[in-house]
């Protein structure tokens, strides 16, 4: 009977992969498990109920404490991306960049990781980014004489650097998730006024892996180029032509609205919370501006717009200057009225000019139905992670890493490891909830620094994204890529772009300072 008592936790977490192997909802799976498992604990005297009675306050209780309002950012991100997803932004960005770089050989490629990289730091959506270019960009790269396989992987890896390029739904998920198992491992070492580590940490420390990755992929590009230039030729010079009023106009909006996005959070102007208010709003200028609306006279409607965005950022940037509650001088107060009455205006013709096309109802039905997947996941996680505790589970695993030889780094390979092949069967959100609860808290307290775990963790959930045969952002490609291109030319493509994500997992576990240096300069 001890055996028993010692291994369920064990299997407890092993029914709930199976049973998500089977296809059955995360949240309800995750809920349903801890259920049945609470009741086998009850029934060898291993828990104690009054845990399930408290979990619906304690549930609210969590979801209503400041420092759970970061989750309010998560539907925002979300209504952000899927707002910019629908405004065309990646087919004129494409288009833009295809432009630019065209000329070259592999311009197409470099055009698509650059796409890829500011459709990341702008969406943050990965299904959504591999798809659009997918659709937009495979077929242009195949008739160019591109080879499928490089095409492939190209647009792939790609689409998944929103897992790791602020401002990320996966960021906010692991932030959150990690401040709580960092509290949680200081409270065991005695520290009763613990450190905090908040979304903009790990924001700041994910920022230069990703950029760093980034600058790989476009190294590959050159490198493809210059060794086998007929896998990635150069676009006819007659087809290219470099319009720069167009180029500019696809890149300085998005740009625009990411450097005030991400440029709130890491200067501390603006907490995530509230520069993922902002950028759903400018999503909502930008995509209202490039959407005729139906409208008679489109370019009138645009005007408007244009004119309430501009009084919007007006409006902030007099706000750093001025208290405009009191304090302010008079002509600046009515100034700020104006700009406010302005700025509204221009928000609901936009809303308005959405709604026409539909394009509203379609932003907001996707926001409402990723944003209750994730919260109604974090609750099943949460009630998943309390009867596993109770179990003896933290006790377990502790005892397991701490038996691993090398110490931090062995007990680390091991959960890296471990992430990297779930990573295979289960989205980033159940790992987040349900793998990172359990194992942070363990390596924290053994000395691990809470955001260069944060940014490892975020890098591996990326890399398992794109490997074969079970890599998501290959099934989404797999999905919208023209009948010519294999399945085994996608999964050849990706392989050079997983050598580089696990090159970039290994820097960054070497040279911690990768992911460590630009927070302590910030935030010191």
């Amino acid at each position: 009977m001890n055996w028993l008592i010692d291994l369920l936790p064990f299997i407890m977490f092993a029914a709930a992969f199976a049973a998500l192997l089977r296809g059955y909802p995360v949240a309800f799976t995750l809920a349903g498990v801890a259920i049945a498992f609470a009741l086998i604990g009850l029934a060898l005297d291993l828990f104690d109920p009054l845990h399930l009675r408290a979990f619906p306050q304690r549930i609210y209780g969590n979801i209503m404490e400041m420092d759970k309002a970061i989750l309010v950012a998560v539907p925002l991100f979300v209504f952000m991306g899927v707002m910019l997803e629908k405004s065309r932004i990646a087919e004129e960005l494409l288009e833009a960049m295809g432009a630019l770089f065209g000329a070259m050989r592999g311009g197409l490629g470099i055009s698509v990781v650059i796409v890829g990289a500011l459709l990341a730091a702008s969406t943050g959506i990965v299904g959504a980014t591999v798809v659009t270019m997918g659709l937009l960009s495979l077929p242009t790269m195949l008739k160019r004489g591109y080879d499928p396989g490089l095409a492939s992987g190209t647009i792939a890896a790609s689409g998944t650097l929103g897992q790791i390029i602020p401002p990320s739904i996966v960021l906010v998920l692991l932030g959150d998730q990690l401040s709580s198992a960092y509290a949680d491992a200081q409270r065991r070492q005695g520290i009763f006024s613990p450190d905090i580590i908040s979304v903009g940490d790990l924001f700041a420390c994910a920022l230069i892996p990703g950029l760093m990755l980034v600058g790989a992929y476009i190294l590959y590009q050159v490198f493809v180029a210059v060794t086998r230039p007929g896998a990635a030729p150069a676009a006819p010079r007659s087809e290219v032509k470099a319009d720069w009023g167009k180029i500019l106009a696809a890149l300085l909006p998005p740009l625009a609205l990411m450097i005030a996005v991400l440029g709130s959070i890491l200067s501390g102007l603006a907490t995530p919370t509230e520069a993922a208010a902002v950028g759903a709003v400018g999503a909502t200028f930008l995509a209202g501006f490039r959407n005729a609306g139906g409208s008679a006279n489109p370019q009138a409607g645009r005007a408007v717009v244009a004119a309430g965005a501009l009084a919007l950022a007006a409006l902030i940037g007099s706000a750093l200057m001025f208290n405009l509650r009191s304090g302010a001088p008079g002509a600046a107060l009515t100034a700020g009225y104006l700009m406010a009455a302005l700025a509204a205006a221009g928000g609901a013709f936009a809303l308005w000019r959405l709604h026409r096309t539909g394009v509203l109802d379609q932003v907001m039905r996707s926001t409402a139905q990723i944003s209750a997947m994730v919260f109604v996941i974090l609750i099943g996680a949460s009630l998943f992670a309390l009867v596993f505790r109770e179990l003896g589970g933290d006790e377990t695993v502790r005892a397991a890493l701490e038996a691993v030889p090398g110490g931090i780094y062995g007990a680390l390979a091991v959960v890296m490891i471990i992430m990297f092949l779930l990573g295979f069967f289960l989205d980033f959100i159940e790992i987040t909830f349900v793998v990172v609860p359990i194992v942070a808290p363990v390596l924290l307290f053994m000395g691990v620094d809470p955001i260069w775990l944060g940014v490892l963790m975020a890098l591996n959930l990326q890399t398992s994204f794109l490997t074969p045969p079970f890599g998501f952002a290959l099934f989404y490609l797999r999905g919208v890529a023209p009948p010519q291109v294999a399945t085994a030319a996608i999964y050849r493509g990706a392989l050079p772009f997983v050598g580089i994500q696990i090159a970039a997992i290994t820097a960054v576990i070497a040279l911690p300072w990768l992911a460590t240096a630009l927070p302590r300069m910030l935030y010191g």
